[in-house]
């Protein structure tokens, strides 16, 4: 393991798949606490994680190593002190590293899948060569719940405006309705039908699809990318 008693949040680690070494960056769904006595909830990525996995995807890049993401993220953590510890900073280091990362990326949706977490650790934006998730995943935004409160509140101001006030009974019944919607449209499924997925697979099935996978890996595409001369 890379860095086991920093930003634990996340996981990274050197390991093998089918004898092919590769760095596993995965969300650990555990509380912990920092040196600080910071309690960090499990799933979500604060600073000090996204420093590490920064730097653990630079490594792999280094020396060639293909990365696998599994994620069960609900997002970034927010708030003044998230700020003033520097997730911003820390988030963007990560976002770069991933954007210039060449080595092969395979990601594995086993849980949740919410917001710049799902991109930052890999998601469809940054072309994984594979992405897979397990029948229980969800994929969205933001969590049902917080989607259903934000675009209720966006439907209760435009009422408002329109000098149209909802009643108390129709504001509960759009909520539901909004949830229910939402909810529907996180569900994988609806995900892999349109393509942001590529399989559902059985849980027990991972490691082989991962195998499968890195045994695709062509020489060339583990070759350092070829640096063009500066102009003198």
């Amino acid at each position: 393991e890379f860095r086991a008693d920093f930003g634990r949040s996340l996981v990274t680690a050197y390991a093998r798949i089918g004898g092919r070494a590769v760095g596993i960056v995965a969300n650990a769904r555990t509380r912990s606490t920092t040196a600080q006595g910071e309690v960090q909830i499990g799933g979500v990525l604060y600073g000090d994680a996204a420093e590490k996995a920064a730097r653990f995807v630079d490594d792999c890049e280094q020396n060639r190593v293909p990365l696998v993401f599994v994620q069960d993220v609900q997002g970034f953590m927010v708030g003044k002190q998230a700020e003033q510890s520097g997730i911003i900073r820390m988030g963007a280091r990560l976002v770069r590293s991933m954007s210039i990362a060449t080595v092969p990326k395979f990601t594995v949706i086993v849980g949740s899948s919410y917001g710049a977490g799902h991109y930052a650790l890999c998601g469809r934006a940054y072309d994984p060569a594979l992405i897979l998730a397990w029948p229980n995943a969800r994929y969205a935004v933001m969590g049902g719940a917080q989607a259903a409160d934000t675009l209720l509140a966006l439907r209760l101001r435009d009422a408002e405006k329109a000098g149209k006030p909802l009643p108390a009974a129709e504001i509960a019944a759009l909520r539901e309705s909004i949830r229910g919607s939402y909810q529907e449209e996180t569900d994988i499924r609806y995900g892999a039908a349109r393509g942001w997925v590529d399989a559902i697979i059985r849980p027990d099935e991972t490691r082989l699809w991962l195998a499968t996978a890195l045994a695709a890996i062509r020489p060339q595409d583990l070759a350092r990318p070829a640096v063009a001369p500066r102009d003198v």
